[in-house]
C-alpha cells in the first residue's frame, strides 16, 4: 500500500500548502500518506508534526516513521516518511516527490531527528 502511495504521487510537483496532485508540500504529502495509507490522521504541518511523534533515534527508524530537518538554517522546516536502507519519500521544492537517500551530503546535513506516529 506505501509504495503504491509512492508510485501514484511520484513527480507531483511541489506546492507550498498543497495537497492535492496539483501540487503539494512536504507536510502535506506526509499527512496525506498517514491518511491513506495508515488511516491516520496527523497534522499537514511540519513544526505541529514535531510535536506529536515520539522521538526516536536515527538507529531505530523504521519503515512509515518520520524524518525532520533543518533546511531553511533557523528550524525543523522539511519532514518525509522513512522507507528503508536510509531512503524516505518527500516534497523536494526542486522536484516534487521523490525520493531521497539520508546519506547524501545535504540531508546528512540538515537532518534534525526521528519521530514515530503515536
Amino acid at each position: 500500500m506505501l509504495y503504491q502511495f509512492i508510485n501514484e504521487w511520484q513527480g507531483v510537483p511541489y506546492k507550498y500548502a498543497g495537497k492535492d496532485k496539483a501540487g503539494i508540500d512536504c507536510s502535506g504529502l506526509t499527512s496525506t500518506l498517514y491518511l491513506k495509507v495508515y488511516k491516520k490522521t496527523i497534522s499537514s504541518n511540519t513544526k505541529d508534526l514535531v510535536g506529536e511523534v515520539k522521538k526516536i533515534s536515527e538507529s531505530d527508524l523504521k519503515e512509515g516513521d518520520l524524518v525532520f530537518f533543518n533546511t531553511n538554517g533557523k528550524s525543523i522546516s522539511h519532514v518525509g516518511v522513512y522507507l528503508q536502507n536510509h531512503k524516505f519519500v518527500h516534497a523536494s521544492t526542486k522536484k516534487g516527490v521523490m525520493i531521497s537517500d539520508m546519506n547524501e551530503p545535504y540531508f546528512k546535513q540538515t537532518y534534525v531527528s526521528s519521530g514515530r506516529v503515536k
